[in-house]
């Protein structure tokens, strides 16, 4: 059997969307700590995504973590982005689509602004990256794309069923793609976490969840654990939360 190419955290580029708070945070940090050659986190609020760049970097005492402004409701905006991590970086290893909202709106209640605004955000959004990331990868014979679903992807709520939809959508999404790498032999890994509450307020390192709530330091330690398997190993929906 013929081994996939492997290729040390050292050399890797990760893209990271919503990576300024949060969940997305926690990432770019345990990444930034293990040494990734170069971590973009990207959003809309540039303030917040340079804030957060500069602290890491100064926690690691390294220029890993870059900042990345953009919308991912728009097309060309994402498309940018990619091309830019790619150009500056040489490709992209690792994306990590974390952007995503939710609108509270009952099924009877459910606006088009709402569902549109959802559903674009959490899953036409991760569809257009790894669109625009893919031939990088596949150039690369190297990749992983690690999308950030939600118990909400397997479980329907009767308040939030736009935020429902997308997630379970995006699960549907990363099949599809994850089926496509095994059939054509592409040395790209599909994980899916697919965690219950979140808490992304209480983020400190000596803070307490919120009860019912996990810590955002779990989320970055199963994305490093997930990274870290040998690439012939296959790990696909991550489901994580309080007991």
């Amino acid at each position: 059997m013929t081994l996939r190419r492997s290729k040390p955290l050292s050399e890797q580029v990760a893209l990271i969307t919503g990576g300024g708070t949060g969940i997305g945070r926690a990432f770019a940090a345990v990444l930034a700590e293990a040494g990734a050659r170069a971590v973009v986190i990207a959003s809309r609020r540039e303030e917040v995504l340079k804030k957060t760049a500069d602290e890491l970097n100064s926690q690691t005492g390294a220029e890993r973590v870059h900042p990345f402004a953009f919308d991912i409701r728009d097309l060309g905006e994402t498309e940018t982005l990619v091309r830019h991590v790619a150009k500056r970086f040489g490709t992209i290893d690792v994306l990590v689509n974390n952007s995503g909202l939710a609108i509270p709106e009952t099924v009877e209640a459910i606006t088009e602004e709402g569902w549109d605004k959802v559903l674009e955000t959490n899953l036409r959004g991760p569809m257009w990256l790894v669109r625009a990331a893919l031939p990088y990868m596949l150039r690369e014979d190297f990749g992983d794309v690690d999308n950030i679903s939600s118990q909400a992807g397997k479980n329907g709520y009767a308040d939030v069923p736009s935020y429902c939809a997308s997630k379970f959508g995006l699960l549907g999404y990363a099949e599809s793609l994850r089926d496509h790498a095994r059939k054509t032999g592409a040395n790209i890994r599909v994980f899916n976490f697919c965690p219950g509450l979140v808490d992304v307020d209480h983020t400190g390192g000596d803070a307490e969840p919120r009860a019912g709530a996990i810590h955002v330091r779990n989320m970055a330690r199963t994305l490093l654990y997930a990274l870290a398997l040998d690439r012939e190993v296959v790990l696909e929906d991550i489901n994580i939360y309080s007991r």
